[in-house]
């Protein structure tokens, strides 16, 4: 055994539940059967699958705190009647917060219809007090997705209005809020059901499971087919999947043949293994979460524990993992700009067990007063950075971030698809014409406010390196100057790597058309 530890601002992270009366008691979650997290977050409020009677129904609660009562003068134990979100007419299966209006949510329902809601403040004025009666929660826009289920729905991360859903035949459907009448893409190819689905950071790339074993890449701009199809987990129970951040890889969470539990790292070009780790033999599913500190997170259904690994050079390094006696349905993490940097806190989850919702801070144990930089890098914000519009035209953008030391926003990181690190090809490709002008879009449904992005370069902050070296001051130049050089080296690597990628995407596109014509011309 190596007596050297590896060095990482994170080897201390330790989780910390709330107190009881700073949760939730006496919910009454779904006892649908169908897999998904149960529960959403936003910044303000949170979503919960309701076991309900007389159709499907949601809760929607304001967020409670780790490190604070709950707000608007709430009372940990839910009265038995509470205002819910009423409208479909089977139950609800899933529900996705957009990332640009923290008080609006969607819902995917048993009856095959996506709706859309916009949640008032006032609608807590009163709450438990004398008189006061519970009024459901209206959708403002109701979507009609498929005959069959609609399993999942899942919002843009950098397009606003834009939404999409996974339903009961098989399919990936893509809407613009502003006009729902018809579907904005179509992404077939599965031969079964749809277990999860994930967009990249700057939506280029959406990745989806199935449970036919398969793991598909799609361009929903390029066709409705995967522009690469790859095998995944051996067992067909539960596979999830989520992409780490702006790298070119993937992670999987699934079960062997042998019913083990794993979870994989893939390369997003060939969608090739780069590694696969057995986690236990335990039945939950793992709901796999991904954070910008380079942190997995991954919480069983069913396990009382949490377990984070810290990404490192196609490595997942165990941290540490929290522990608890009582099982947890569901789970899921808030955005991260809403977390509290006082408390030096990288990550919340909020966990749904049988009768209960709880907030868990995972927080870097340190004394300082002030800003700590280094672990928070800036996280999305709440301004998107295209219309709907502009992105079904074709248009790309970088995510908005903000930062979480004073609030600025700028612009992310160059919006090219990570999508594969193979050697540069031998022959050359031409670059894709301009995009057309984007169409003026029509009046948004939710009231977010809308412009064109405008990127602002932002200077990279050097890395401080995790271990002190020594050195003969008269070296100490040579060295800085060889450091400097290798990052540079290594940025314009990254760079070429990703034109590389982008280049390879466009060919594989127009190679998928080229097989619809050739189709075409056969029939």
């Amino acid at each position: 055994m190596s007596r050297f530890v590896r060095a990482s601002k994170y080897r201390h992270v330790f989780g910390q539940q709330g107190k009881k009366e700073y949760g939730y008691d006496n919910v009454k979650v779904t006892n649908s059967a169908w897999d998904t997290n149960i529960l959403a977050a936003s910044t303000r409020y949170i979503s919960l699958n309701w076991n309900a009677s007389g159709g499907g129904a949601f809760a929607i609660l304001p967020l409670p705190s780790p490190f604070a009562p709950l707000p608007v003068g709430l009372t940990s134990k839910l009265p038995d009647l509470i205002p819910l979100a009423r409208g479909h007419a089977g139950p609800v299966l899933d529900t996705d917060w957009s990332p640009f209006n923290d008080a609006v949510v969607a819902s995917a329902g048993e009856d095959g219809k996506a709706l859309i809601w916009s949640v008032e403040s006032a609608a807590f004025d009163g709450w438990g007090q004398d008189g006061w009666e519970p009024a459901d929660f209206d959708p403002v826009a109701r979507i009609d997705v498929s005959p069959r289920r609609v399993g999942h729905v899942l919002f843009h991360p950098t397009a606003h209005n834009v939404l999409a859903t996974s339903t009961g035949d098989h399919v990936v459907k893509l809407w613009d809020l502003s006009a729902v009448e018809h579907a904005r893409a179509v992404l077939g190819g599965h031969q079964d059901a749809i277990q999860s689905l994930a967009w990249n950071t700057t939506g280029t790339l959406l990745a989806t499971t199935c449970r036919d074993r398969k793991i598909r890449l799609f361009d929903p701009r390029a066709g409705g087919d995967p522009v690469r199809v790859g095998e995944g987990h051996g067992g067909i129970k539960g596979a999830r999947i989520t992409w780490m951040g702006d790298k070119d890889r993937l992670v999987t969470t699934g079960f062997s043949k042998m019913s083990d539990r794993q979870v994989s790292l893939w390369e997003t070009g060939s969608l090739a293994n780069v590694k696969t780790t057995t986690i236990d033999q335990s039945s939950g599913v793992l709901m796999p979460f991904w954070t910008d500190n380079n942190i997995l997170f991954l919480a069983g259904k069913g396990d009382g524990n949490i377990r984070y690994y810290e990404y490192e050079n196609d490595n997942l390094f165990p941290l540490a993992e929290y522990k608890s006696s009582e099982p947890q349905r569901g789970m899921c993490f808030l955005p991260r700009r809403g977390l509290s940097v006082s408390d030096c806190e990288i990550a919340r989850a909020y966990k749904v067990a049988a009768s209960s919702i709880e907030a868990i801070a995972f927080i870097v144990p340190r004394k300082a007063e002030s800003f700590q930089s280094d672990i928070y890098p800036p996280a999305p914000s709440a301004e998107p950075a295209l219309t709907a519009a502009e992105f079904f035209a074709g248009k790309t953008a970088p995510p908005k971030l903000v930062s979480l030391e004073d609030g600025s926003i700028s612009a992310g990181a160059a919006p090219l698809p990570a999508f594969t690190s193979t050697p540069a090809p031998t022959k050359t490709t031409s670059a894709p014409p301009p995009a057309a002008a984007p169409v003026p879009a029509p009046t948004p449904i939710i009231s977010v406010r809308e412009e064109p992005p405008t990127p602002k370069p932002e200077p990279s902050e050097p890395r401080t390196p995790f271990r002190s070296q020594t050195a003969p001051s008269s070296d100490d130049g040579a060295v800085a100057g060889l450091k400097e050089e290798n990052a540079r080296l290594t940025s314009e690597l990254r760079d070429a790597r990703e034109k590389i990628r982008n280049l390879e995407l466009q060919v594989e596109a127009v190679r998928a058309n080229a097989r619809k014509a050739a189709a075409l011309l056969d029939s």
